[in-house]
């Protein structure tokens, strides 16, 4: 029986459209997730690599102790991991991505739905988009239109951010020295965060 004779005959089913637009739907969701976990064990290990105690990481990653440690004990034999430095002058690609995200989540919590960047961050950060280059070049070119209109509100270090970002952005991209032992995702996740705290500090009330 093919799809549209069993659809014909089961008047109350899904079209083969609809069937599909919900397993991609599922399907982000369970990709998003699976990334998020790899992503905290990697994380894990970057911190085990610093020097935190299994206890301290348990307790920010609200996991228990021993899972912690089966997490960082997959890595052991790796070797310690090679330092990471948190300057926010590093350039390459994931970084700058990092950084850019962000800058736009900074944005979008201080204009809330007005700002053009909101909806495309919050894709992002919910997994449901991908850092590829045309969602990167997508996120620059909104928060550039949010910039224009809110200069006057926004810190002058938001502006010089974002320009910043954007000739690293615009050069060929530069391997980080990192990359044999970080991943693209923990590089932007670990950008995304250094950036939001030095931005945190300049962010205007608006309300």
């Amino acid at each position: 029986m093919t799809g549209e004779e069993d659809t014909r005959h089961h008047p109350g089913a899904l079209t083969e459209e609809q069937a599909g637009r919900m397993f991609a739907g599922m399907n982000e969701v369970i990709r998003a997730g699976e990334e998020m976990r790899q992503l905290r064990t990697e994380m894990i290990r970057v911190l085990a690599g610093w020097g935190w105690t299994q206890d301290r990481i348990a307790r920010l990653a609200d996991m228990s102790q021993p899972a912690v440690s089966k997490q960082a004990a997959k890595h052991r034999t790796d070797g310690p991991p090679t330092p990471m430095g948190l300057a926010l002058d590093q350039y390459d690609a994931p970084w700058l991505e990092g950084r850019l995200w962000g800058l736009a989540e900074e944005i979008s919590e201080a204009f809330g739905d007005t700002a053009r960047c909101a909806r495309l961050v919050d894709a992002l950060a919910r997994g449901r988009k991908r850092f590829t280059p045309g969602n990167v070049d997508a996120l620059r070119r909104l928060v550039e239109e949010d910039l224009l209109p809110h200069r006057v509100e926004l810190p002058a270090g938001y502006r010089s951010a974002y320009d910043e970002i954007s000739r690293g952005l615009d050069v060929p991209p530069k391997a980080a020295a990192t990359a044999a032992t970080a991943s693209a995702s923990m590089r932007r996740a670990l950008a995304h965060r250094v950036q939001r705290d030095v931005l945190g500090s300049r962010r205007p009330d608006v309300n």
